[in-house]
């Protein structure tokens, strides 16, 4: 073979970022397997997460790899094997009611699902009936809610007491993110952790679900 995953790694962490595609179609070629190919572009997408949080890489570096990793991610999910994209559990994301934003989101979606971990976007403007929906639906282990806007932190609390009338607050872990988000605000409103970047999201879901 080619040591096609240890290539994917060192492209990704260098922003090569027009190399990922191909790359991981000629590995394939080659006879590496998809999870080994999988594996290669998360160790490169970490080490771009290291980079971003010393200062190295910029957010529009962060962004530019998570669309590149869906390209790449788009190739490899014909031959992933069921189930290989959701070995770490599962996590319902979306933005909260009322507030519309989803570039966080978005970006920590990426990052989570290349990751490992089987991501349900329910996207914007999320009411709390159709996370506890979600989360009974697919079994999920993970809750990550996004609000940018202060007015609609209330939102947060009544996703908490949704899960809590559905018999379902016990078995997820929530997590919030977002410019008007504060450990503070984390306490008050019963969720158990606060993430600052997509990178963090992912540091504490593995923590979750470890």
């Amino acid at each position: 073979m080619g040591d096609y995953p240890e290539r994917l790694t060192k492209a990704i962490a260098d922003l090569e970022l027009e190399e990922i595609a191909p790359l991981v179609q000629e590995g394939l070629d080659a006879g590496e397997t998809a999870t080994d190919l999988l594996g290669g572009m998360c160790i490169g997408m970490s080490k771009v997460g290291e980079l971003f949080e010393e200062g190295e890489y910029y957010l529009a570096d962060l962004v530019l790899a998570g669309e590149v990793m869906k390209e790449g991610l788009a190739v490899l999910e014909p031959h992933l094997e069921a189930g290989s994209q959701g070995q770490k559990g599962t996590v319902v994301l979306c933005t909260v009611k009322g507030d519309i934003h989803d570039i966080g989101k978005n970006l920590v979606a990426t990052m989570l699902s290349s990751s490992g971990f089987k991501v349900v976007d329910l996207g914007v403007d999320v009411p709390e009936s159709a996370i506890v929906e979600a989360v009974r639906t697919n079994g999920a282990t993970g809750i990550g809610l996004s609000v940018l806007l202060t007015s609609m932190v209330d939102s947060i609390s009544e996703v908490v007491s949704a899960l809590n009338a559905a018999g379902l607050r016990d078995g997820v872990k929530i997590a919030i993110g977002g410019a008007c988000t504060t450990p503070e605000l984390a306490e008050k409103m019963g969720v158990d952790a606060i993430g600052r970047d997509a990178v963090e999201a992912v540091r504490i879901f593995e923590g979750f679900c470890s």
